[in-house]
């Protein structure tokens, strides 16, 4: 199988053990979306949807995964965007490319999950009222 051009996206309850190839499994309840591998080697890609993971959104042309799929566990090592439905690749990045952006990943997860979390107005009225 060749390298594809873009994933039909079905929204499902239930990722199907045995995914086809060119389709975007999204299950909202369970957050996350999943595919084979856009190069055709049949790696099962999953992604969570959640704040410290990708992003979905979803537009009349189609579906967009934000950041991009870097593949970097498989053999193939493939890296590609998933933009309104259509797969965009990059370019093969080098064994030191694909560190120093799984290090700056890494960083990004721990300051958000770090971060001090805001406390709402609403929050700190009722704490105040209750307490």
């Amino acid at each position: 199988m060749s390298r594809l051009k873009s994933l039909k996206p079905e929204f499902v309850e239930f990722i199907p053990g045995e995914p086809k190839p060119g389709v975007l499994y999204i299950s909202e309840k369970y957050k996350t979306a999943t595919h084979l591998c856009c190069c055709g080697c049949g790696s099962k890609v999953v992604t969570p949807l959640k704040t410290a993971g990708w992003r979905l959104t979803t537009e009349r042309r189609g579906v967009t995964l934000y950041p991009s799929i870097g593949n970097w566990s498989f053999p193939c090592q493939s890296h590609y965007w998933i933009r309104g439905s259509k797969v965009e690749w990059a370019e093969r990045m080098t064994r030191e490319e694909i560190n120093v952006v799984r290090e700056r990943d890494r960083r990004d997860r721990e300051a958000y999950f770090d971060a001090p979390r805001k406390t709402s107005w609403w929050r700190k009225l009722l704490d105040r009222f209750w307490n």
